[in-house]
């Protein structure tokens, strides 16, 4: 217990008991502390001997929907910060952080004080009001993007992101008592069978089908492969043009919706980065026809892009923002919804869920944003993304396997291609950056619409040498590959 980086670095991290003098500029010297410093050490070549026989077990114990371990042959055993081990061993740079599950890090000491400090009290509550669940609620709403700020709801359900899209798309439902959705092509909700059928991706979908009617997809801004083949901006953003055809002929086979459900990024699909004037336009596209619009902020939410909400950067107020993944602080389970004011026409009970009383995950999402705000994290995320962003796009100029580098704060990503004037593809080069930058110590994962796209999700308390040096690695190994191929 002596050695357990927890109580070595805690007492940096009693943040309520600082001078409030003291100057948060300087958060590299603060989140430094927090990380395994050696990161990236590869002392047995992955996967090692412990790896391989609990890999084994996995196999024979569990399901065959299993995935990760498919992609990468990683067995973890402890995190901190922006670095993980794994049981042999190794120490890695994490670029994945559970899909932007620990946007504040594994085992952030100040959030873990207040989360265990809840745990020893007490752990689930139902729909019961505590400290730490309004205290949670209250920075919800004073965070909360654009108009919504101190003038909206919040309702906790699941424990998961395809729960909150769930809850969003029952409220729209009852508010408007229309049926339809509109969701966008690339777009990813989850797996439940409502929040499926609101995703593109057909290998997620073709085994379940029919799935919950009444859903359908308008293209989303990918610039980079654009559905109608023109050139942004010269396009006129055709895209949002052609959902508002959707909506107003009587004839386009769509009924009234319901609701427009979209991610501000898309993550799934690639971490796409819509052009100015896209999201704008499907807010007035909304207002226009009295439809509620849903942004799911599930992945680009709770500070990954600089911000706390992604819909912050283009100025669009929600009607309804679906939350998970980070706002369980140090990974735990919990989703909401935050929704205005003005549409809580709910009854009690018209929306239920066991563990949206899971308050040791409300103490915890609670001390991962004070403990954002008091170091000033997102001026971080913003000016380490930007620094991230400027040395991919100088490493892509040099590498021919690289189409297009994207990204906002600490959500960036590499499309990869075979040619860079067709675009064509190159999935299989993704596979092989990911299993090679795995060996060197670095964790990576893939999306996009053909699974060409390496994705960047760093916890956002990275320190700008650990990205850096991970940044490095990645560029060499693309390098190398190419060189072979």
């Amino acid at each position: 217990m002596v050695d357990s980086p927890y109580i070595k670095v805690k007492s940096l991290y009693l943040l309520d008991r600082f001078d409030k003098s003291v100057n948060f500029m300087y958060i590299e010297e603060v989140i430094g502390k927090i990380h395994f410093l050696e990161a990236p050490k590869i002392v047995v070549e992955p996967p090692g001997p412990k790896a391989i026989a609990l890999l084994k077990m996995q196999e024979e114990l569990e399901g065959k929907a299993v995935l990760y371990p498919s992609s990468i042959p990683f067995v973890p055993e402890e995190g901190l910060g922006a670095t993980i081990k794994d049981v042999d061993g190794n120490t890695y740079i994490d670029f994945f952080s559970g899909i932007s599950v620990l946007n504040f890090g594994h085992s952030n000491p100040y959030i873990l004080e207040k989360t265990i400090e809840q745990l020893k009290k007490l752990a689930h509550t139902l729909d019961f009001p505590t400290e730490y669940r309004e205290k949670l609620v209250e920075k919800l709403l004073l965070i909360a993007p654009g108009e919504m700020k101190n003038r909206s709801k919040v309702l906790f359900g699941g424990p998961t992101g395809s729960d909150a899209i769930e809850s969003a798309i029952k409220l729209a439902k009852w508010i408007t008592r229309k049926h339809a959705v509109i969701a966008f092509e690339g777009s990813y909700h989850g797996q439940t069978s409502m929040s499926l059928n609101l995703s593109s991706g057909r290998r997620f979908k073709d085994p379940y089908i029919p799935l919950s009617p009444d859903v359908y997809f308008a293209p989303y801004a990918y610039c980079y492969r654009c559905p109608f083949k023109l050139e942004h901006p010269e396009c006129g953003l055709r895209c949002s043009d052609y959902l508002e055809h959707l909506i107003e002929d009587p004839y386009s086979g769509i009924p009234t919706p319901a609701a427009i459900l979209i991610e501000p990024i898309q993550g799934e699909g690639g971490i796409i980065i819509p052009p100015d004037g896209f999201l704008q336009r499907i807010r007035r596209i909304a207002d226009k026809h009295g439809i509620p619009l849903i942004v799911d902020e599930i992945q680009a939410g709770m500070g990954r892009t600089g911000r706390w909400f992604a819909c912050e950067h283009y100025n669009v107020t929600p009607d309804i923002v679906t939350l998970a993944k980070s706002l369980g602080g140090v990974g735990l389970p919990l989703s909401a919804i935050i929704y205005r004011k003005e549409l809580d026409m709910w009854e009690p009970g018209a929306h239920l869920g066991t563990f949206r009383g899971n308050v040791v995950a409300m103490a915890s999402g609670y001390a991962a944003i004070e403990f954002a705000e008091k170091i000033k994290l997102l001026d971080h995320v913003t000016k380490l993304g930007e620094e991230a962003l400027k040395y991919l796009k100088d490493v892509s100029l040099e590498r021919r396997s690289i189409g297009e580098v994207r990204g906002k704060g600490l959500m960036i990503a590499l499309e990869l291609v075979k040619n860079k004037d067709t675009k064509e593809p190159d999935k299989e080069l993704a596979t092989k950056i990911q299993i090679k930058s795995f060996k060197k110590g670095v964790l990576v994962w893939k999306a996009g619409h053909y699974g060409n796209v390496i994705r960047l999700l760093p916890p956002l308390v990275i320190t700008r040498e650990l990205m850096m040096k991970g940044l490095e690695i990645l560029g060499e190994t693309i390098a190398e590959i190419e060189k072979t191929t």
